[in-house]
C-alpha cells in the first residue's frame, strides 16, 4: 500500500487527505528549501526593524538599509520554492529613491517581517496537520485488527503515552 492511503475503520484502504501540501500542492518539505536560512533573515530582518523604530536615520543610514533589505530579499529567494519567490516578489517592491525615507523603510521591513511570520505560521500549521493525520492513520491500524490481536506497544516509544506533555518526551508543538 501506498503512503497516500489511510485504512479506514472498516479496515479497508482510502485515499489520505493531502495535509503536507501547500494551496499550490507542493510538499511541504519543498517550499522551504533553507529553513535555517529564511529563519536567520528573519530574526535578522525583526530585530533591524526593532532597533530602526527607535534611531534617528540620516541618508547614509537609509541608503544603508535599502541595501539590507534588497540584499535580505535576494537570501529569501535563494531558500524558498518558486512559488514563495514569486509571492515575496509580488509583495516587495522596490524603492523609487536611492535613499527611502524612514516611513517607506519601516513599513517595507514590516511588511517583509509579517510576511515570514505568515509563513512560519502556515509550516506550524502544515506541521500540525501532518501530526493529527499520522495520528488518524495509527487510530484507523489499531481498529483494523482482527479481534484479539495487539497493536504495537507505542508506549515504550512514547513516554507519555501520545499526550503531548512536552516535559515528559512527548509530542508537542
Amino acid at each position: 500500500m501506498s503512503d497516500d492511503h489511510v485504512i479506514d475503520p472498516s479496515g479497508h484502504p482510502v485515499a489520505a487527505p493531502s495535509g503536507d501540501t501547500a494551496e499550490t500542492g507542493t510538499p511541504l518539505s519543498d517550499l522551504v528549501e533553507q529553513p535555517a536560512k529564511v529563519m536567520r533573515i528573519g530574526g535578522m530582518i525583526r530585530q533591524l526593524l526593532d532597533e530602526v523604530k527607535s534611531a534617528p536615520l540620516d541618508d547614509a543610514s537609509r541608503s544603508r538599509l535599502r541595501e539590507i533589505y534588497e540584499q535580505s530579499i535576494t537570501e529569501l529567494k535563494d531558500g524558498l520554492a518558486p512559488e514563495l519567490v514569486a509571492e515575496l516578489e509580488r509583495l516587495s517592491l522596490p524603492f523609487d529613491a536611492v535613499s527611502p525615507t524612514e516611513a517607506e523603510l519601516r513599513i517595507a521591513q514590516a511588511q517583509l517581517v509579517g510576511w515570514l511570520e505568515g509563513l512560519f505560521h502556515g509550516i506550524q500549521a502544515a506541521l500540525y496537520a501532518q501530526q493529527v493525520q499520522a495520528q488518524t492513520q495509527f487510530a484507523n491500524m489499531r481498529l483494523a485488527l482482527p479481534p484479539g490481536a495487539q497493536a504495537p506497544d507505542s508506549s515504550a516509544a512514547d513516554p507519555a503515552g501520545g499526550r503531548g506533555d512536552p516535559g515528559t518526551g512527548g509530542m508537542y508543538l
